[in-house]
């Protein structure tokens, strides 16, 4: 059986991302999945967090049958700043990193599935714990590449960012891109790097093709995923304002430092706050027109948005704006504003598409393939498990 220690920047509830997508899928393996650090600062900006300074210490969880997850202990602010700071909290994590791969019987032979770039840093440390050559532990880490990380706002020094990630790359056995900009970036730092972009559970999302809508007046917009800063939110006060018959309807979690105050005087723009992914097509099947909203950036023209995928999966009708850049990939069954007024009138388009339109047939089938069964087949594949 395969051993996988997930080093993973996502903690494993409650909402599921690629992270937990990719390795619930793995069900032959055998996965620790060890939840992201929060800073010994960070319950002085979030008292939510004051649980997880300690919540290392309690025992993991066993989320699947073949995945236990664990939290991490608390690391040392600034690591983003600072590499020297970013080696401490390495080394630290290591030791913790090291006690669960004895206790689940984890021998020399094990794959170290990394999504931060500083676990650049976290190679050496864990490989000496564990009383391994760190070339060894090299080979078997892969770096699964899903943002560009030095475009996050905060507390970041994005060449120092950069360079932890190069360094990651170089040295690891296999590098997963979401992106074309993220694979383009970092393939000239390893040559087996792979394009795979993020995917949908087909079989979850294509069930809204047999749900009948509840009855309502004037259009129906609806946006799923978390509310942050790289949203285009000109585009969607544009849909409020054109449409004030109508409704957008938003499931999510609004991320701190996210300012919808522009959003107070529409009555027909409503945040329903985040849902369990099960209850979601119950929720889109009242949708008419799905959207898909980034500013542009250098953050967001290389995002792989879930949303996206999983909107395709449903059938329905789809305007995105022109970032990010994957989804001019599905410009034949989609609609792409490159303005908020264009945008606007898209949705009208969209709004406008009659039920038999043959694009509607093209998004189940491209939702289909880029399903989650089929993305971690071809993660399989080049990984030979």
């Amino acid at each position: 059986m395969k051993k996988i220690l997930c080093i993973s920047t996502a903690n494993y509830h409650p909402f599921p991302t690629r992270k937990q997508n990719v390795m619930n899928r793995l069900t032959d393996c055998h996965v620790v999945y060890v939840e992201p650090p929060v800073t010994y600062i960070a319950p002085f900006k979030d008292p939510a967090c004051r649980d997880r300074i300690s919540a290392y210490k309690k025992p993991g969880e066993q989320v699947q049958q073949h995945v236990w997850a664990y939290a991490s202990p608390a690391v040392l602010p600034f690591y983003n700043k600072k590499r020297f700071i970013n080696a401490v909290n390495q080394r630290r994590l290591a030791y913790f990193y090291a006690e669960l791969c004895r206790y689940h019987g984890f021998d020399d032979d094990f794959t170290l599935w990394c999504y931060s770039p500083s676990s650049a840093d976290i190679v050496a440390p864990l490989a000496k714990e564990l009383g391994i050559p760190a070339a060894k532990l090299w080979k078997q880490t892969v770096y699964d590449c899903v943002d560009r990380h030095s475009a996050y706002p905060g507390l970041i020094d994005p060449e120092l960012v950069d360079e932890m990630e190069e360094d990651l790359a170089r040295g690891c056995g296999c590098v997963f891109t979401t992106a074309q900009g993220l694979y383009d970036r970092l393939a000239p730092f390893n040559p087996n790097t792979h394009l795979i972009p993020n995917g949908a559970n087909y079989e979850l999302f294509a069930r809204v093709q047999d749900l009948e809508p509840a009855p309502h007046e004037g259009p129906r917009f609806g946006f799923v995923g978390n509310l942050q800063e790289c949203i285009d939110y000109d585009a969607i006060e544009a849909v409020a304002k054109a449409f004030p018959q109508g409704r957008i309807d938003f499931y999510g979690k609004t991320l701190p430092g996210v300012d919808l105050s522009r959003f107070d005087k529409y009555n027909n723009v409503k945040f329903n706050g985040l849902v369990r992914q099960e209850e979601l097509p119950e929720k889109i099947k009242d949708f008419d027109v799905c959207l898909n909203c980034f500013a542009d950036g250098d953050l967001s023209k290389d995002v792989s948005p879930l949303k996206f995928f999983e909107y395709l999966a449903t059938g329905k009708p789809v305007v995105s704006t022109a970032v990010p850049l994957q989804v001019r990939d599905y410009r034949d069954c989609i609609y792409i504003g490159e303005s908020p007024e264009d945008f606007v009138e898209k949705c009208r388009e969209a709004l406008a598409e009659p039920a038999d339109d043959p694009r509607r047939a093209a998004r189940i089938e491209a939702g289909r393939s880029c399903s989650w069964d089929e993305r971690v087949k071809e993660m399989r594949s080049i990984l030979g498990f």
